[in-house]
């Protein structure tokens, strides 16, 4: 299971060797944080997860929090943008372990987010049908997609655009004509945290 993937009461009861009822008590008592699902099913972050066994002093299993490939999605409806950035992406897998895929608009970009859940979305503003602030918007409104890291790149760079962008929940931008070092150093950067 990779590293950013949140785990489900039941992978937390086969770790700790418990039932599922102790991980919702745990969860109920305030002792592990996790989200609840619309559904009514609770999810835990690795992180949380790693915090609750260290404050009760429970063994931690280096390979079950070991790191695993970083996903990026690269949208954006021209080709040669995504060509360019994917190109870019792929000269980085030399030193990260990445998985790319892309999407040409906003309706895609939804579904690729629900079925690849990228760690990270390089995403163009304007696009037809959903644009890249409608996506920022709907990506953070969803607990369990609002820590994908969204980096905006866009030709329409302008102080109100960029702005209406971070307000949407971007976390970072970059202009067109992309320049390849400052891609790859973003990128690296936002898949650090």
């Amino acid at each position: 299971m990779p590293q950013e993937d949140p785990l489900t009461t039941t992978d937390i009861a086969e770790y700790c060797q418990v039932s599922t009822v102790a991980v919702w008590k745990w969860i109920k008592q305030n002792k592990l944080r996790a989200y609840q699902l619309p559904g009514g099913h609770y999810r835990v972050e690795r992180g949380a997860f790693r915090q609750f066994l260290e404050e009760n002093d429970l063994p931690i299993k280096p390979e079950f929090f070991a790191s695993a490939k970083k996903r990026v999605l690269v949208v954006d409806d021209e080709p040669t943008a995504v060509e360019i950035v994917v190109r870019t992406l792929r000269r980085l897998g030399d030193d990260l372990d990445l998985d790319i895929a892309t999407a040409t608009d906003g309706f895609d970009a939804g579904l690729q987010v629900a079925t690849f859940r990228p760690h990270l979305l390089v995403l163009d503003l304007m696009m037809p049908h959903i644009d890249g602030w409608e996506v920022c918007r709907l990506i953070r409104q969803n607990p369990v997609t609002a820590h994908v890291k969204i980096l905006i790149i866009t030709a329409y760079g302008i102080h109100a655009n960029l702005d209406r962008a971070l307000k949407a929940g971007a976390n970072d931008f970059l202009h067109k004509p992309l320049d390849i070092r400052e891609l790859s150093n973003k990128v690296r950067e936002m898949l650090a945290d």
